[in-house]
């Protein structure tokens, strides 16, 4: 069978906050796609701080079953620490997000992995179907392909991927919806197949209202920011900061004829030259402890992969 081996050596991360009513749909139905296609893998369930006995819920629902671990956050910190805490739980080679709604259906694992096991690095899933949020996340999605340029369509829907790629990205709160951005500029692959999205059977939606758009936008454009400047500060402040500060001196200059040669004092251009000289200052300054601070980042790079190379050999050994 096409993609056998992965079928053993990968783990499924469910992130769960207050999702006690799908439990008891979600656990029988995990264990039921394990056995129909032979998955022996693992599942890692993360309460996220749940107030509704999730975590207690799923143990019972999971009793006897060897594959289901649950492990659990004191308070609610997010899907992006949830998918932290579940991969740094396993050492298995493959990585599977699955929300608890059962908006996706474990049926789809089993392609997922497949795909993987062709090579790619990262397998997204396109979403088919009907959904409250397609407008707006058409939008997005546009958006980021536009500005990232990302080979695949969908950023937040199901996905899987080598569990080295995770290793290799640092996401911030949220940033789980730009790891397939930040993880293909950073030289993996991404590909994706489409999936049937379902009705969440019970329970509310995690990721609705207003400000989750506002602070998506502003999430996004962080983003854009970080990975197009934050090696080359200078670029983003310094570079401004030069041309501020010409800006102050020819301004300077203007105000310097207009007083000696024309006799006409314009106080204002003296405002607009303190300005320009102060802010361009500024921004040079903050160019310059970037770069400081992008140097201290790329040691701290250099001795992880050090690290991680350590621990390769030491195991080859």
């Amino acid at each position: 069978m096409a993609g056998k081996a992965a079928y053993h050596d990968f783990a499924l991360v469910v992130p769960a906050y207050n999702e006690a009513p799908n439990i008891p749909h979600l656990i029988p139905e995990l264990r039921a796609a394990f056995d129909e296609y032979g998955l022996t893998g693992e599942v890692i369930l993360v309460d996220d701080g749940s107030t509704d006995g999730t975590a207690a819920l799923a143990e019972s629902e999971g009793a006897g079953w060897d594959r289901l671990r649950v492990l659990r956050h004191r308070f609610n910190q997010g899907k992006t620490e949830a998918l932290i805490t579940g991969a740094e739980a396993t050492a298995r080679r493959y990585l599977v997000l699955f929300d608890a709604d059962l908006q996706h259906l474990p049926r789809e694992i089993p392609r997922f992995l497949d795909k993987l096991e062709e090579g790619w690095d990262i397998v997204t899933g396109r979403k088919i179907g009907q959904y409250d949020k397609r407008g707006v996340s058409s939008i997005y999605n546009a958006l980021s392909r536009r500005i990232f340029d990302v080979p695949v369509s969908d950023l937040n829907s199901m996905k899987a991927f080598r569990a080295e790629v995770l290793k290799s990205v640092r996401l911030r709160h949220d940033w789980h919806r730009f790891f397939v951005v930040i993880a293909h500029r950073k030289g993996f692959s991404a590909a994706e197949i489409d999936i049937e999205l379902h009705p969440r059977r019970a329970g509310e939606a995690k990721y609705s209202g207003k400000g989750r758009i506002v602070g998506g936008v502003l999430d996004l454009v962080a983003v854009w920011f970080q990975l197009r400047f934050s090696r080359k500060p200078m670029v983003a402040f310094g570079l401004p900061g030069v041309f501020l500060m010409a800006a102050g001196v020819v301004t300077g200059l203007a105000a310097l004829f207009m007083r000696f040669a024309l006799g006409q004092g314009f106080r204002p251009l003296l405002y607009l030259v303190v300005l320009l000289v102060t802010v361009g200052v500024l921004c040079f300054a903050a160019g310059l402890l970037g770069e400081m601070i992008a140097s201290v980042h790329d040691e701290l790079d250099a001795m992880r992969r050090e690290r991680r190379a350590s621990g390769r050999r030491e195991k080859d050994w």
